[in-house]
């Protein structure tokens, strides 16, 4: 099976530089493309004239995250495709471990790697690390990463196991399901798109995996650094938006108040620090919220059509009330 690697670039030229080398290099039997979200640097050009063996596929505008892929998927002809950041350097077998892994498990709609820090390498990166999960709240946490802990890796999760999310800095989608979910919701932009996706596909009775023995190193950080208020803004609105299309519990109304709750709490938190750019990213993150709840709710009945089991569960705990309030900052069994 031949996989299509597809890196969304956007001015990301010096990242290319540094991170295509490795794709290229252990991607011999693979199909590599470079999504291009118009860029304004040389990314196209000495792309072309390095590595020709790469596929251009340039668009009009930058597009995001999730429209970038959306229309970069629609050139690609292979049947399992690798949504690569443009800041992950890859090792040896990276894509044939889970190449494998598609063409033996025909409800594998998505998966990912183990994901360590370029800059620590045997740390776990913090968009990923060792796999996705979702709380009672639909707040995301990893094995690996919780809230800003994040753990050596000593081989404590090298168990191919399933996922509530695979990380977007590398994931791998079955294009068919891609396709019968819709894609990537492309009123995201950016972050959580993926999470919301897998929601999406978990609905339709598909799984999503993590597979251990592929590694790969991210820089992170590439788009929008960890400390910069438009993150924050994108984080706080999309979760929000994660919950109105696709928490199916009877509860689901008072997990939005309770989250809504919690993100308030965590805007005073960012007032009292002085960071007032956060603080309005918060409330920003509410007003737009707000503004989108008719097509939310629409969102909402097209994603009830998808459903085809009861599957898409999330843990029952508050990943919040572990963290700060018993002060258990490691995935462990009691997190599951």
């Amino acid at each position: 099976m031949k996989i299509a690697i597809v890196i969304l670039n956007w001015n990301g030229v010096d990242l290319l530089k540094t991170y295509l080398p490795s794709v290229v290099e252990h991607s011999k039997d693979h199909v590599i493309y470079l999504a291009d979200n118009a860029s304004a640097d040389n990314s196209i050009p000495w792309t072309t004239a390095t590595y020709p063996e790469v596929k251009i596929i340039a668009m009009d505008k930058n597009r995001g995250y999730a429209g970038g892929y959306n229309v970069a998927l629609k050139s690609v002809q292979e049947e399992v495709v690798c949504l690569l950041n443009s800041d992950v350097a890859v090792t040896a077998g990276w894509c044939d471990v889970i190449a494998n892994r598609f063409q033996t498990d025909s409800s594998l709609a998505a998966c990912q790697p183990k994901i360590l820090d370029d800059k620590r390498k045997d740390y776990f990166e913090y968009a990923g690390a060792a796999g996705g999960f979702l709380d009672r709240y639909a707040y995301p946490y990893c094995r690996g990463r919780i809230f800003d802990t994040i753990e050596k890796d000593l081989g404590q999760y090298n168990d191919a196991i399933n996922l509530h999310w695979a990380s977007g800095a590398c994931l791998f989608l079955r294009v068919s399901s891609y396709n019968e979910v819709h894609g990537l919701d492309e009123d995201y932009f950016a972050h959580q798109e993926e999470i919301d996706l897998c929601w999406r596909l978990r609905h339709a009775g598909y799984t999503i995996n993590y597979q251990p023995d592929s590694v790969v190193y991210h820089l992170g950080g590439g788009t929008l650094a960890t400390i910069n208020p438009r993150k924050t803004f994108y984080n706080f609105r999309n979760s929000l938006y994660n919950i109105i299309k696709n928490d199916r519990s009877s509860f689901w109304i008072g997990t939005l108040f309770i989250r809504m709750v919690l993100d308030g709490i965590a805007a005073f938190k960012f007032l009292i620090e002085f960071k007032l750019a956060h603080f309005m990213a918060v409330l920003k993150a509410h007003f737009y919220f707000y503004l989108k709840l008719i097509s939310l709710f629409k969102k909402r009945k097209s994603v009830k059509r998808l459903i085809k089991n009861n599957s898409a569960q999330n843990a029952q705990l508050s990943i919040v009330y572990q963290y700060f309030i018993k002060g258990n900052k490691q995935y462990s069994n009691n997190l599951k």
